[in-house]
């Protein structure tokens, strides 16, 4: 995808009670959240990024990311109320965005759900292996919140981010009890 000429990617690192994280946003919104963003792996990360994008994403903290860097910093100190946010969907298409935008606005802060009933909300009964494989192509994990999917029975599931940093963010929404650390 080429953004076009002149338009800005910018990134930076926000550190969180589950490690630093790397933002990236364009004019559209965010676009991009990264686990484990620690400086040895981060040129790996933005160089990914432009190659997707068409462009060099550029280091700011104050532009198109002010805000998605508030709520994030509200929301690892337990506010509840979500991430109204402009999302740019771009690194999504097809059935991925469709199961990620339900999940979005269908699975609310210290809730969770199966992945057969994600499946079964957009309309694919029977497609929980396909939801599961929608949730490691997230690409703005924590805001479009792929650690509130879990097993039928119970179980956590994958995750991109690690099962222990799922356990962290669950536990944070309070759907699970604080891990013992």
């Amino acid at each position: 995808m080429d953004i076009g000429a002149g338009s800005a990617v910018e990134w930076t690192v926000v550190e969180s009670g589950i490690g630093p994280l790397l933002l990236a946003a364009t004019a559209k919104g965010l676009v991009r959240v990264e686990f484990h963003a620690g400086a040895e792996r981060r040129a790996g990360m933005l160089a990914r990024l432009a190659e997707q994008l068409g462009t060099r994403p550029v280091e700011c903290a104050s532009g198109l990311l002010a805000e998605p860097v508030r709520r994030l910093h509200r929301y690892f100190a337990g506010d509840p109320r979500g991430f109204d946010l402009p999302l740019d969907w771009s690194l999504t298409t097809g059935f991925h965005r469709q199961v990620l935008r339900e999940l979005a606005t269908g699975v609310p802060y210290g809730t969770v759900v199966g992945y057969g009933e994600l499946a079964r909300r957009v309309g694919q009964p029977g497609g929980a292996q396909a939801v599961g494989a929608a949730m490691g192509a997230n690409p703005l994990p924590v805001v479009v919140p792929c650690h509130r999917v879990v097993e039928s029975d119970g179980g956590l599931g994958g995750f991109g981010g690690g099962l222990e940093t799922k356990r962290r963010l669950l536990a944070l929404e309070g759907v699970i009890p604080e891990p013992l650390f």
